[in-house]
């Protein structure tokens, strides 16, 4: 198998190079394709790298870079002020051929307006998403935008129904069911944004777009991909999770009332487990930027270990895929 290089920004994320580290040294011993580049200031990261084994150090470089893009700077600042940034550093090294896929943890916007300078959007898109699988009764949905894009118009949401469309399709559905998040299923229900949308989809060419589609109806598993805009998106996307946390933890904490309740955990609480497990937020942590000229991977700021493991093993798949070149060779005959 060829070899996956990954640009990681380092310096990205709430908690700072550490967990991106072990996160970085944990994927190299589990892929032995995977070569892996920090980007980042040199010196901590060399310190932070020491106890790596000698085989895995032969696939881990380090890039200088002497900036670091906070989590409130603006993205103009970011654009014009910081020319050296760990974030724009990895992504150059994408725009330049020496990585495949870039990771960061860092500030959303930032990277969004990094990544549209830097990288460029594929003809015929407008405005990058961002998407991620949410798990439901059936199995996941595409759910784009996450975060991006907060104000949109219908042409935008159309956009995204194409290429989340399409990287379903890229994921093994044969023939994606797309709807659009709305406050009911009837024709007359929604702004006029959606309504918009709604009409574009109807009568657009090759998507098999299944209407309205609300918010309980996307865990059900009624489509493939679900199309909102950012503001929705990372507002329900958000909730899921805090939602998951929660049942998670008061389900615990029924089990450890009195003895009988003890004893029924016993029982019950390894296959809780591995539900919990399954539906964890850090399983599943790892949005892509779809629309982009490369491979951009944006993981949860306060993403722990594993949550960035996910994210980086995310990019690896969308580097096996080959995701935006398939991405482009569809576009032109769906998009209006």
């Amino acid at each position: 198998m060829s070899a996956q290089i990954i640009a990681i920004d380092a310096m990205g994320g709430d908690f700072g190079p550490r967990s991106i580290v072990q996160a970085s040294i944990a994927c190299l011993s589990a892929t032995p394709s995977l070569h892996l580049t920090l980007v980042g200031q040199p010196s901590l990261l060399e310190e932070l790298i020491s106890g790596i084994s000698a085989t895995d150090r032969l696939r881990l470089q380090i890039a200088p870079a002497s900036e670091v893009v906070g989590m409130d700077e603006r993205p103009s600042q970011v654009l014009r002020g910081k020319p050296d940034s760990s974030m724009r550093v990895a992504l150059e090294l994408v725009r330049d051929g020496k990585a495949q896929a870039c990771v960061s943890a860092g500030n959303t916007g930032a990277l969004m307006a990094l990544s549209r300078f830097v990288l460029k959007t594929l003809p015929g898109i407008d405005r990058p998403a961002m998407v991620a699988a949410l798990p439901t009764r059936t199995g996941f949905c595409q759910l784009l935008d996450l975060g991006a894009n907060v104000d949109c118009t219908a042409e935008h949401l159309y956009q995204f129904a194409v290429m989340g469309s399409v990287a379903a399709q890229v994921q093994g559905v044969q023939r994606p069911r797309v709807g659009l998040l709305n406050v009911g299923t009837e024709d007359i229900k929604g702004n006029q944004q959606v309504k918009l949308a709604a009409s574009l989809l109807q009568n657009a060419r090759g998507l098999n777009y299944v209407g309205f589609v609300e918010g309980d109806g996307l865990y059900q598993g009624v489509a493939d991909v679900v199309v909102c805009d950012g503001f929705v998106g990372n507002i329900l996307l958000k909730s899921s999770e805090g939602l998951a946390s929660m049942i998670g933890e008061r389900v615990e904490q029924v089990f450890r009332r009195g003895m009988l309740s003890r004893l029924a955990g016993l029982v019950a609480m390894p296959l809780l487990k591995r539900l919990q497990a399954d539906l964890a937020p850090a399983r599943h942590n790892g949005a892509s930027f779809l629309g982009l000229q490369g491979i951009v991977i944006k993981s949860h700021g306060s993403a722990d270990v594993q949550g960035l493991q996910s994210a980086i093993e995310r990019a690896l798949i969308e580097i096996r895929q080959d995701l935006p070149q398939r991405l482009h060779g569809r576009l032109e005959d769906l998009l209006l």
